[in-house]
């Protein structure tokens, strides 16, 4: 194994230990012991309505995901018990070819959420698992461990998606996710539900108020997660999940993070009560995705960022753009430019992920390497006259750290970013400042539109030609829902553009609005 490699792997599994949980939160989080095994409760009803989910592949393995709610919508509905729940996975979907079985508890203390990191695997393959428990059987899932890490593949496919208000649409993108043949992860951006209360106008609604208990983010993923197409694509591929603001509260920024009382329905609360609804929103987060050990959260904080090998052809890092950044300048918004949106010591990721990250893709030897990250690092100036409008909540709020960033990153030879947050998909070319004609072109980046936030969409926006007249380093705009596929190989990575005519009503065809390449030593997006 490689230094790069060795490095990658080093991090994710040394991760819970260096979190300060150490190890004997990670033997209470063990399956027991067969003189301390626990007795599965009869229950009259399916524990599985939640279905299954797997991710975060490595060569030998994967994480298996489910959860035992038999009243998903009614605080789950189990006893008070830690509950053993059995896994198994196949070579073959009706399970005739055993690869490997265990168990694991389910405890109270998680909403009896299962994460089950199975190992022992083969690097590179197709595996099928499920659940029981009791009498009960849950749904089949598909996972595919990662390549081997000195492995060369052929080609890689995977999906960058994410934004899924329930409330503004139906996940008809996800059902043809679902359908997407041979992916070997989708990366899910963030915003995977939506913090608002209940909307009249909605096409479907909230099941209840704002969270701000656990118990709210709870019943709130649990609402998400009981929609068929998005339990499907689940089913299907295995995920790299991350989160964006959405998952806690909109734009939130930061370890000092506060509700300012921009909501008139609630009052402000100051830092030291906004990380109790952190906590919260962390712990559910957790709860409800197919996560390492190493991601559990420690009460209002949260190590969400990690690095994944698939084997020399591609080496991602999947960061957090909302821990660690300082608070948005000029007061957030689409606005000009003001003193602080300048300021050279402004934070997206923070210091130590910055170190983490220039260390990991410094030393990669991957042909490509992919940062899988929440918001835009585009510059997108969507100004009239000769004065610039920039979104502050997404990089071009924080340039000298977009700076920084791609500074650091300049002797990575095939660097592509992929992104999301804003609802429409962009293609374009990174550079570290945009301000400087003769600043290199370091990288390109892929924006994937939303799932279902923002409505049924329009071809474009009134805003399109111009910004794209502005942006010259701009090479796609769409508004349309729906995702991006990317196919990656030794010389090319390539980004489809998938659509939606709706999300309004059921049963809208998938559409291909664009095709882009970027070629192996030559950055920046070009039609296909």
């Amino acid at each position: 194994m490689d230094s790069a490699a060795r490095h990658i792997l080093e991090h994710s599994r040394r991760g819970l230990l260096r979190s300060g949980l150490g190890m004997a939160a990670l033997a209470a989080l063990q399956p027991p012991s067969a003189r301390h095994a626990l007795a599965a409760p009869a229950l009259p009803r399916d524990p599985f309505t939640l279905g299954v989910a797997s991710g975060d592949p490595w060569p030998d393995g994967v994480v298996l995901w489910t959860r035992l709610a038999p009243e998903p919508l009614a605080g789950g509905g189990m006893p008070r018990a830690a509950i053993p729940v059995r896994w198994e996975v196949a070579e073959d979907p009706g399970f005739t070819a055993i690869a490997a079985t265990g168990e694991e508890l389910a405890r109270p203390e998680l909403a009896h959420a299962v994460h089950a990191e199975v190992g022992g695997l083969l690097p590179g393959r197709a595996y099928f698992y499920r659940f029981r428990l009791g009498e009960w059987l849950s749904p089949t899932g598909r996972t595919r461990t990662a390549p081997a890490v000195d492995a060369t593949p052929a080609k890689l496919r995977f999906v960058n998606a994410g934004c899924q208000n329930y409330q503004q649409g139906l996940y008809t993108a996800w059902r043809h996710v679902a359908e997407e043949e041979d992916l070997d992860f989708v990366f899910h951006y963030g915003d995977y539900i939506y913090e608002s209360g209940r909307s009249a106008s909605a096409i479907r609604p909230h099941n209840g108020p704002e969270p701000l208990s656990l118990d709210e983010y709870r019943a709130r993923y649990a609402l998400y997660k009981l929609d068929p197409d998005l339990a499907a694509a689940h089913a299907a591929h295995p995920f790299l999940p991350s989160f964006d603001d959405h998952e806690v509260q909109n734009n939130w920024a930061g370890p000092f993070s506060q509700d300012d009382g921009s909501n008139p329905n609630r009052p402000a609360v100051p830092p030291e009560i906004f990380a109790l609804r952190k906590q919260a929103a962390f712990q559910a987060w957790y709860e409800h995705m197919p996560l390492r050990r190493a991601q559990l959260p420690r009460g209002p904080e949260i190590e969400a960022y990690r690095a994944l090998r698939y084997g020399r052809l591609l080496d991602i890092a999947v960061l957090d753009t909302r821990s660690f950044r300082t608070d948005q300048p000029c007061g957030d918004g689409v606005k000009p430019a003001c003193a602080a949106q300048q300021d050279p010591a402004a934070q997206m990721i923070g210091p130590a992920q910055q170190e983490w990250l220039a260390k990991g893709l410094g030393r990669s030897e991957a042909r490509w390497q992919l940062l899988a990250q929440q918001v835009p690092m585009l510059r997108v100036d969507s100004g009239q006259d000769t004065v610039p409008r920039l979104p502050m909540d997404k990089w071009d709020g924080y340039p000298a750290a977009r700076r920084r960033v791609l500074e650091a990153l300049q002797g990575v030879p095939n660097l592509v970013v992929a992104s999301g947050d804003v609802h429409m998909a962009l293609a374009g070319t990174l550079r570290p400042d945009y301000d400087r004609e003769d600043s290199p072109a370091t990288g390109t980046e892929f924006t994937a539109t939303s799932i279902s936030s923002g409505g049924d969409g329009s071809e474009s926006r009134p805003s399109s030609a111009r910004e794209l007249a502005r942006n010259p380093h701009l090479a796609f705009t769409n508004n349309r829902r729906g995702y991006t596929l990317h196919e990656v190989s030794r010389d090319s990575f390539t980004a489809t553009f998938r659509a939606v005519a709706q999300v309004s009503t059921p049963g809208a065809a998938r559409e291909d609005r664009a095709r882009f390449v970027v070629e192996a030593g030559r950055p920046g997006p070009q039609p296909a």
